[in-house]
Order: C-alpha cells, then sequence, then structure tokens
C-alpha cells in the first residue's frame, strides 16, 4: 500500500474515486469540498494498492496536531472502492497512521459515513479503527425515515397536518434560496442565536453546481414561504440540512405538510430514506427530547452517527 497526499493536480482521479466508491457522497466531490478550502488546511490522503491503482480516498483536514476526517463536511471517513475489504483496510490504516505521524500529526478525529448512505455495505473501516484501538468520541441520535415501509404519523401529527391541509398550504420545490434564508436566519437568531452554516451566495453557488443533489422545498401560504427545508440527496438517502418554519409556519402545520409532502417525493423517486437530522448538543450528551419526538410523530427513529478519536 502507498498513501499519497491529495493536490489539485489529482481533482479527477479524487472525483472519480468518489464516484466510483461505495459510500462516497456527492459532498466529498472536489467541487463541494473546495468551496471552503479557505478555511481548512487540507491534508486528504488518497491510498493506493500494490498495483498503483487508487483504491481508497480520505477527505480531510489538519487542525494543530490532529488530523480530522472532516469538520467541513456532514461526514469523512474513508471512502471505499470495491478492491477494498477487511484485509486490504486494515494494511491501509497502518499505513495511513505511519503517514500521518510522519507529517508531525499525533491523532486522528474520525468521523465516518453513516450506512444509510452506502450504496453498498463499506464498513471495514470501521473493523480497522476497533482494531487501532479507536475511542467513541460522541454518539448523535439523527432521525431518520425507513421510505420503503415507513411508520404512519402518530396522532399530534396527523392533526397537525389536517390544519395544514385546512388553511390551504402547499409545498413546493424552489429556487428561490433568499426567502428561504430569511426564515432560516431569522428562526436561527431567534432560538439559537446561530445563523446558517453557509450564506446565501454559498448555498445558491453549491445549488448551482449540483442541482439534482441539493434542493429546495417550501411550504407556502398563498405564494409566501412559512417553512421550508434544504434537502442533500445522496445515493438512495435525503437528508435535511436545515429545516425551519416561521410562526405562521407552527400555527398552520406546515412542517407535516412538508414531511408528508417529502416523504411520497422520495419514495417516489426510489429513495430509501429521509434523514430528518440531529436532535443533539455537546457530542451527543445533550438531547433536546422535545425536538426528536416531534421527528418521532412523522415516523422517523434513531440512527447513530458516531465519531472517534485515535492515537498514531
Amino acid at each position: 500500500m502507498k498513501i499519497v497526499p491529495y493536490s489539485t493536480a489529482g481533482s479527477e482521479l479524487w472525483d472519480a474515486l468518489v464516484e466510483n466508491s461505495r459510500n462516497g457522497l456527492f459532498q466529498h466531490r472536489r467541487a463541494y469540498m473546495d468551496y471552503h478550502a479557505d478555511r481548512f488546511a487540507d491534508c486528504s490522503a488518497v491510498a493506493f494498492d500494490d498495483k498503483g491503482r487508487a483504491v481508497a480516498a480520505l477527505p480531510a483536514h489538519a487542525d494543530g496536531d490532529t488530523v480530522c476526517s472532516h469538520r467541513g463536511l456532514s461526514f469523512g471517513g474513508w471512502l471505499l472502492t470495491g478492491r477494498v475489504d477487511a484485509s486490504m483496510m486494515l494494511r491501509i490504516w497502518n499505513e495511513a497512521a505511519d503517514y500521518y505521524r510522519a507529517q508531525g500529526f499525533r491523532r486522528l478525529y474520525y468521523r465516518p459515513v453513516p450506512h444509510i448512505f452506502h450504496r453498498y455495505p463499506a464498513e471495514e473501516d470501521l473493523y480497522a479503527l476497533f482494531r487501532a484501538g479507536g475511542r467513541l468520541e460522541a454518539t448523535l441520535a439523527s432521525s431518520v425515515i425507513e421510505l420503503r415501509a415507513p411508520s404512519g404519523f402518530d396522532s399530534n401529527a396527523r392533526r397537525a397536518l389536517a390544519r395544514a391541509v385546512k388553511t390551504g398550504l402547499e409545498c413546493v420545490e424552489s429556487i428561490d434560496y433568499e426567502a428561504y434564508w430569511a426564515i432560516l436566519g431569522e428562526v436561527l437568531a431567534k432560538r439559537h442565536g446561530a445563523t446558517p452554516v453557509h450564506s446565501l451566495d454559498e448555498i445558491r453557488m453549491l445549488a448551482g453546481r449540483f442541482p439534482a443533489n441539493i434542493r429546495l422545498f417550501l411550504v407556502c401560504e398563498q405564494g409566501t414561504p412559512v417553512a421550508g427545508t434544504v434537502l442533500y440527496i445522496s445515493g438512495h438517502t435525503a437528508h435535511c440540512q436545515y429545516i425551519a418554519s416561521d410562526e405562521r409556519g407552527c400555527t398552520t402545520g406546515a412542517l407535516a405538510l412538508l414531511f408528508d409532502n417529502l416523504r411520497r417525493r422520495c419514495a417516489a423517486d426510489g429513495l430509501a430514506y429521509l434523514d430528518l437530522g440531529t436532535s443533539n448538543e455537546n457530542g451527543g450528551r445533550f438531547l433536546n427530547e422535545g425536538l426528536i419526538r416531534q421527528k418521532a410523530g412523522f415516523g422517523a427513529r434513531a440512527v447513530a452517527f458516531n465519531s472517534y478519536t485515535i492515537d498514531f
């Protein structure tokens, strides 16, 4: 095995590996990763087998003496082609540890791609992590709807849906990110004292680069948005990157209409999972019980999103 640092000259090889991997997401393509290249010191790597074939890639950045995979993305972890079995993964892991140690790094913060995003089983990295002494650092509970056999709405969600229908709300796909970012920004500022991770210009740019993967859905009352979400679609899973509802949306059951509509749309498109996102803070040590109960009311149940650390 040979570990080679990523360079911009190898962007086509990188993207081809992501495309052919079992667990790569569109966010791992360089056109997505590099939009915030100025915020992260990239230290991504590619693994080549003994025949010189690129077989795995690690999206990563440096944070002091720590390699992080990758805090600027939803998930990182080794992206694995079909050539990588558990035995090869052990060799990749050992070679990568030697490589990063030689660069002066002391530890790895590791965020693997959860199984619901895999196109084909790809957890050889978790086995190698266990063998190398990896430690569980955080567990977030993400609320996921199984679209092939979805659970029904509970009584609260059904009443909210009926209220939204009676009010005359409509769920539509849109490109009006400006209108939604106004709602999202207000909700985040009021409830969390925060701002969206992506600026309006950034989300517009990324949606333009990946129109099939980044899609905006709004719930509108007489044409005026009151709630919505941005869907990140990778493989057979749709992930709600942002969910927000203004005060009018909250009183009219807008989110129930949104998720009822998305369940149907995503299932019709052949997707397997609709991920409504996590409800945690402090690495999972705090659970927003009201929020996760609301998501459970829409038929979602927990999938663990784990993060690990390991010393080199």
